[in-house]
């Protein structure tokens, strides 16, 4: 199931400022041509207007193709710019493409537009940024702490010195992490 979402999440692009998923796409999870997919919108063009479905300009569509690696860059099997679903566009398709799979697609579709909003409400915390503030902080401790130098003994001197170094790779953005071998190893 969350090998499904983060697929859906993958297919999910930000254009106009808004989170949409393409017609080529879509089909694709539903399991039907594109074609087919859009024959079926057009027949029911009145259920998708301008905030739930627009089509891509020339220049959105170089950009989106400049977003995303393919082998043949210049057509990439496109004859005409494709449409994008905003949320409720996608929602819209499931009374639309009214079959059992299209409605399991669709839930799933729905949890990843919900995944996203939510990532984007909430961002992960940063854990290095919190590393380097909780270091910092332990720094300021023992020197307040310890607020003449010479009066402390010398294992808590190492340790401030170690503090001091630790502070000053990471405020550089230099880790000494071991490396892995380049090249054939036997």
């Amino acid at each position: 199931m969350n090998s499904n979402l983060q697929l859906i999440q993958s297919k999910i692009y930000e254009i106009r400022g808004q989170k949409v998923m393409l017609d080529r796409d879509l089909a694709e999870l539903y399991g039907v041509e594109t074609r087919t997919l859009n024959q079926a919108i057009k027949r029911n063009k009145e259920r998708f207007p301008i905030d739930f479905m627009f089509q891509l300009t020339n220049e959105e569509l170089e950009f989106w193709k400049s977003q995303i690696v393919m082998s043949n860059s210049i057509k990439m099997g496109i004859r005409r710019n494709p449409y994008a679903f905003t949320e409720l566009g996608v929602a819209m398709l499931s009374s639309v493409l009214n079959s059992p799979t299209a409605i399991q697609i669709n839930m799933g579709i729905m949890r990843a537009f919900v995944a996203i909003r939510q990532m984007i409400a909430a961002p992960p915390t940063d854990k290095f940024a919190e590393l380097q503030n909780e270091v910092k902080e332990l720094k300021e401790y023992i020197e307040e702490a310890f607020a003449d130098y010479n009066d402390i003994n010398e294992d808590t001197r190492m340790q401030l010195e170690l503090i001091n170094q630790t502070l000053a790779e990471l405020q550089s953005g230099k880790r000494n992490l071991p490396r892995p071998k380049v090249g054939y190893v036997k």
